[in-house]
């Protein structure tokens, strides 16, 4: 390998690369950086693309060449010899200017694409996608201290993030973030609240101070530092959020997240003006949410199409619907899981938002669990968790694949619900549909919220324990009631079905 060149010979995974895609013109053979004077950005290049070479298959390498040959010719035309590298500039400074040539050049600089929901957006073109995409590979790479970077990936912090394991959250982005002071305030804060609160809560607080960020810029293009912002100007802000946005849910809880991480900038920056900056008049009350839940027949033509899906993936659904937990305690399911109390079957849920807790459960929901296990077993071997991540089998699998392979068969099976509208998918609905169940039963209330996983009743009421025991021989009407109901509509899966269930049954053992 040359300065100039990298030949796909020498990428990973050349080796994986059929012989058809081999056979390319030896004149395209290789990634040409000739005519980029500056040498700190050619082994920038270089180190990225023996990454990415790592990464993917030697097919998405072939349709990069494209887009690495048009950002060759864009750092060919531009004065930047004197640059050691891409850190030099910030990566906004770099996609703006990118921008501007590709317009030069007749470039398009969007396109439109069509999510799994049906919806139509205008998003940026890969060619800019692909540079943004070389930006923070090299931000990643940077050797100082991560504190100091403008994206933290989170498992180079010395610290414990507390994130759930069925989303891929690997890193923190503060470049959006605009004003360069408060850009660091909000670093120190983040770091701060990271000991002690959730990933999910701070990534909340984060799109509450990017969105405020930018609307600083426009308006307040003076302010840089939290210390500047006084009552009038989140007024201001306030009035603009409520005439000028579009309404969505949620508005209530981005002030709250905005107030949250102000105040705690103030606290730890001595900005004593932050700590009264909110009035509780600010924040609206919140709406209640909308229960939903699906109705039988919307269950039934759901269930009909999720038993032809992969069979991992359908047993998964089912699964989560026989026990009525949340869609996070059910990709977290351990293969410890399952056991025996005084011959009742019993499952062990490790519950993400809250605590562990133990339910008794049907034998065919332990069969069909059983199966579960013994498919990952086959493929991986020996795993933590009973539903994994195929590229990384240490984690479970992440909600993201779930449901997008749910809503990619309704979108190909054209699905409607009982409206004539198209389908939407919400696995917390699932949740939703065995509670009503319970309720349509007659159950009082501390039995469904023990079954339920609910430590307590409504925000008044305090909650009961009671023995595995007890709750076996109390429930059990209502279990296999609740198995019947799952396996009614499950009617007429014939052959799709045996893949998902298991002719045999093993006794769990006992504890």
């Amino acid at each position: 390998m040359d300065s100039d060149r990298i030949y796909y010979s020498e990428l990973k995974c050349y080796a994986e690369a059929t012989e058809k895609q081999r056979k390319i013109n030896h004149t395209s053979a290789f990634y040409d950086m000739s005519g980029i004077e500056s040498e700190g950005l050619k082994k920038e290049l270089q180190a990225f693309v023996l990454y990415r070479g790592k990464e993917v298959s030697f097919s998405t390498i072939l349709t990069d060449k494209v887009l690495f040959r048009r950002l060759v010719c864009f750092l060919r035309e531009k004065d930047i010899s004197r640059m050691k590298g891409f850190l030099d500039r910030k990566p906004e400074k770099w996609i703006k200017q990118f921008r501007g040539w590709l317009l030069q050049n007749g470039y398009p600089l969007t396109m439109k694409k069509v999510n799994v929901y049906g919806n139509e957006h205008i998003v940026d073109t890969r060619q800019i996608k692909y540079f943004e995409r070389i930006l923070r590979f090299l931000q990643l790479a940077d050797e100082r201290d991560e504190r100091e970077k403008d994206i933290w990936e989170l498992d180079r912090l010395d610290i414990a993030v507390r994130c759930n394991p069925i989303y891929n959250a690997k890193t923190i982005n503060f470049s959006q973030i605009s004003q360069p002071d408060m850009r660091e305030e909000t670093k120190k804060t983040v770091y701060m609240r990271l000991q002690y609160e959730a990933l999910g809560t701070i990534q909340n607080g984060m799109n509450a101070m990017r969105q405020f960020s930018a609307y600083l810029k426009e308006k307040y293009p003076k302010v840089q530092s939290c210390a500047e912002i006084d009552r009038e100007i989140l007024e201001a802000y306030l009035i603009y959020r409520t005439t000028e946005c579009a309404p969505g849910k949620g508005a209530s809880n981005q002030i709250l997240c905005l107030r949250s991480m102000l105040e705690t900038v103030g606290k730890l920056y001595q900005y004593p003006q932050l700590d009264k900056l909110f009035l509780n008049t600010d924040i609206s009350p919140r709406e209640q949410p909308e229960f939903k839940v699906y109705s039988e027949n919307e269950m039934k033509i759901l269930n009909a199409h999720i038993a032809r899906m992969d069979e991992q993936i359908a047993r998964c659904l089912v699964i989560h619907q026989m026990l009525g937990t949340r869609i996070s305690d059910t990709l977290t399911l351990r293969r410890d899981c399952l056991y025996n109390e005084h011959g009742q079957n019993m499952i062990r849920i490790y519950q993400v938002k809250t605590d562990v807790y133990n339910k008794p459960i049907s034998r065919e929901l332990v069969m069909l669990i059983q199966k579960a296990m013994d498919y990952t077993i086959e493929r991986y071997g020996e795993t933590k968790y009973i539903f994994v991540n195929e590229n990384d089998v240490s984690r479970p699998m992440q909600y993201a694949t779930v449901k997008y392979q749910v809503l990619a068969m309704i979108q190909r099976e054209k699905l409607r619900d009982d409206d004539g509208k198209p389908f939407r998918f919400n696995s917390h609905m699932f949740r939703h549909y065995y509670g009503v169940k319970l309720t349509e039963m007659h159950l009082d209330d501390w039995t469904i919220a023990k079954l339920l996983g609910h430590k307590r009743l409504g925000s008044v009421q305090h909650y009961r324990k009671m023995s595995n025991q007890i709750m076996a021989d109390e429930t059990r009407a209502v279990r296999d009631m609740m198995t019947k109901i799952i396996y009614e509509n499950l009617d007429g899966w014939s052959k799709e079905y045996e893949q998902i269930r298991h002719d045999g049954y093993r006794e769990p053992t006992a504890e």
